[in-house]
């Protein structure tokens, strides 16, 4: 059965629809290859039994003749940040292990609504805080992909590195990320699978465990265009229980697919080539470049002159957001408690905190708090937001000019686990050309478009308008379609 887990998501729902083969024989092949991959610690929490359930379902609606559903019969991984009833969620923290929900996520209740399983809670950087996937509490997630000639362990990018090497492992078809400053993007780009975070609102929030509330964002994580535009849309749709919640339809964009690009206009921004950007990252760029051409679309040249400040503005904005976030782990009502003996209410506060918290989020609510407080909060916090509204104009007048940006995922391929632990500032520097679509709350993909003379893969990052994921989806379609990516990580796990 190690075909099946070959297939992607669009393959194994027409295939249990024609016959070709039963959702539980997909189900049990998936359930088999998580249990064999335990060495790449991608999942925290496997599920086998509800992957067959939903499976013994789609397969009862065949017989019945009826409606499978958009995601029929395809078994999928779940970041361990959307809260799964009766599934442990922890966001990959101490403070949160052993916390069983008793509600489901949006998100997830609209894909067991379409038709999907759960294979397991995946593993991810602590409450989504990291480029790296080495701050969660349950251990370091290793990507599938190696350097060739090295047994190296390599990051499969974060916060969503147990999604992305889950997909490229073959170890699931497509997995739930969420997206606050590129945590899709990015390690979908380290493992050459592809994943889009749509526009801000888009998919619900509620039930997901907030990171930065005027960021998260949830999207699809896939090998393939077709399997990501297929999933947004299960994922995808209002929600009266989240306020920052789109009021629209959601887009028939698996119909709407088209690698034709003509009369569609392809911006370049100059801001883009940073010191330090990886040489085979800028020939790719322009192998991009080529790639759209050739789909029809023409090239112009645009500025986003604010680039530059991004970074800075989003280590602002997101820890100060999450310090607020992250007040309601105190130890009173779920989760974790540190109750020395003889401990008052503060006491207990400290202890339950300084337990369950890792560094890294110790240091964003430490980063949060301060430029929250009286005396900081119109030098740091204030100013961030209004580099944030100067981000956004930026994009609103390139858009006059062009109709998708088309810009690396990440300034390097995946980096060896451990390299860069004692340097954060490197560390967050991976999110420079994801970070500027986060701010502004744009959609935007990364799609495979190449392996570096090391083996790993490069990905290649579009940039939509607001609400045109379709028009994302169709560039990052013609890319994928002219880079024929087909490499895969060789089996070492």
């Amino acid at each position: 059965m190690s075909e099946l887990t070959n297939l992607g998501v669009k393959a194994i729902r027409d295939g249990v629809t024609d016959g070709s083969f039963t959702a539980r024989e997909v189900a049990e092949a998936f359930n088999t290859a998580v249990a064999d991959a335990a060495e790449l610690n991608a999942f925290i929490v496997t599920t086998p039994d509800h992957a067959l359930a939903a499976a013994d379902a789609a397969d009862a609606k065949r017989a019945r003749g009826e409606d499978l559903g958009i995601m029929g019969g395809v078994p999928i991984g779940m970041k361990d940040l959307f809260a799964t009833k009766g599934v442990q969620t922890t966001a990959a923290s101490h403070i949160l292990e052993g916390f069983t929900p008793e509600y489901e996520s949006t998100v997830s209740q609209k894909l067991w609504d379409a038709g999907a399983g759960m294979l397991g809670k995946l593993n991810l950087d602590q409450f989504a805080m990291g480029s790296s996937n080495e701050t969660s509490y349950f251990g370091n997630v290793n990507s599938p992909w190696r350097k060739e000639g090295s047994n190296a362990a390599m990051s499969p990018g974060g916060s969503s590195g147990g999604s992305s090497s889950a997909v490229a492992a073959r170890i699931a078809p497509a997995a739930t990320g969420t997206d606050t400053g590129g945590s899709i993007r990015q390690p979908a780009a380290f493992t050459g699978i592809c994943g889009i975070k749509p526009t801000y609102g888009r998919c619900s929030r509620w039930g997901v465990v907030a990171f930065a509330s005027s960021l998260d964002q949830a999207g699809p994580m896939a090998r393939s265009v077709e399997d990501c535009a297929i999933m947004l849309e299960a994922m995808a749709g209002f929600d009266p229980k989240d306020a920052t919640s789109l009021q629209m339809d959601v887009p028939a964009w698996e119909a709407g697919l088209d690698a034709d690009l003509k009369g569609k206009k392809i911006g370049i921004p100059k801001e883009y080539r940073m010191d330090g950007t990886d040489e085979e990252i800028l020939k790719s760029w322009e192998q991009g470049k080529e790639w759209l051409r050739d789909a029809g679309a023409t090239i112009v040249d645009v500025s986003l002159p604010h680039t530059k400040y991004a970074l800075p503005a989003y280590y602002i904005v997101a820890p100060a957001e999450a310090s607020s976030n992250l007040a309601r782990y105190d130890g009173v009502r779920y989760g974790l408690r540190d109750l020395p003996d003889g401990a008052g209410l503060q006491d207990m506060y400290a202890a339950t905190r300084a337990a369950g918290f890792g560094d890294e989020v110790k240091r964003r609510i430490l980063i949060g708090t301060y430029v929250l407080s009286a005396g900081f909060y119109d030098a740091y916090y204030t100013q961030a937001q209004k580099i944030r509204t100067l981000v956004s104009q930026d994009f609103e007048k390139a858009f006059a000019q062009c109709d998708a940006i088309l810009a690396p995922t990440t300034p390097t391929a995946s980096f060896p686990l451990g390299s860069l632990n004692e340097d954060p500032l490197t560390m967050y520097l991976n999110d420079v050309f994801a970070v500027p679509a986060s701010l502004a709350g744009l959609p935007a993909m990364s799609v495979p478009a190449t392996v570096n003379s090391d083996g790993l893969p490069l990905g290649l990052q579009i940039v939509g308008k607001p609400f045109d994921e379709q028009g994302v989806l169709n560039a990052g379609l013609a890319i994928q379609q002219r880079a024929g990516f087909a490499a895969q990580p060789e089996k070492w796990w």
